[in-house]
């Protein structure tokens, strides 16, 4: 479960997703994310799924290692789906005592379900597709017209591809730690929900302490090869859009403008 999760991790290829410039898929995956909610009809919902199933084709990542991405969050999505379905006001179904399954219930936990998911692939596609060093300049050169204000945009770039290219590694850990600990015989799979997540506590204080020494040896790294944040900073790759940028953007633009008018139209 724990090997599972695909967010931060970096798929190597050659695809044109992956060559694209790291500014146009951040904000094509933001735009993306956006357009989730502005879908309210299966239509729409079909279309983003098409948009989304289009990119991951182009990407050359394997739509199974995509969709594995959501087996860590499946409580979540059940919680979701069981929470819509009896707190929705509306045409009763099914009546269970005091709690009723509406129409309405059923038709919005299908859609928070299914915005989640897409949302959790789509956040994963951009990732997967992009090498932290080009996240962090993709994010910077974005936040760079912020830097007039005083918002260190170098150092919130820094910390935002630091935390996701670190999710993978402390995943590792907490699998070796877990490893160690059922060889000692501890037992994390036997039990309802609640004591899985009561035997998952003594995990907590060795991730903790090897979260803090991972963090100890790159700051020493970092320290050891002079860093000192984004000031007089040079690059050794140049970020330029091309025509596949040009081309992305064309595409993306059609997409939110679809969404857009089926929204007007339905």
């Amino acid at each position: 479960m724990i090997r599972d999760i695909t967010l931060g991790q970096y798929y190597p290829g050659e695809s044109v997703i992956h060559r694209l410039d790291p500014r146009t898929k951040i904000v094509g995956t933001m735009l993306y994310l956006i357009s989730l909610f502005v879908v309210d009809s299966f239509i729409g919902l079909g279309v983003a799924v098409l948009f989304l199933g289009f990119c991951i084709k182009l990407s050359g990542v394997p739509l199974k290692f995509m969709m594995k991405g959501l087996k860590p969050i499946f409580m979540i999505m059940l919680f979701t789906f069981v929470l819509n379905v009896f707190m929705t006001p509306g045409e009763a179904i099914v009546a269970l005592g005091p709690l009723k399954i509406t129409m309405e219930g059923i038709y919005n936990a299908f859609f928070m379900v299914a915005r989640l998911a897409l949302l959790i692939i789509g956040s994963s596609l951009m990732t997967l597709t992009t090498k932290p060093i080009n996240l962090t300049d993709g994010i910077e050169r974005l936040l760079s017209p912020l830097q007039k204000i005083g918002v260190p945009a170098h150092e919130l770039a820094m910390m935002m591809s630091i935390a996701l290219r670190f999710i993978p590694t402390l995943l590792d850990e907490t699998d070796k730690i877990m490893k160690a600990q059922m060889a000692r015989g501890a037992d994390f799979e036997s039990g309802n929900l609640f004591q899985r997540a009561k035997s998952l506590i003594p995990l907590l204080v060795p991730l903790f302490i090897s979260a803090f020494r991972i963090a100890v040896d790159l700051a020493m790294a970092m320290e050891a090869r002079c860093y000192r944040g984004g000031q007089n900073r040079t690059r050794l790759h140049r970020m330029a859009y091309g025509k596949g940028d040009a081309m992305g953007t064309v595409v993306l633009i059609a997409y939110i403008t679809g969404l857009i008018a089926l929204r007007i139209v339905l």
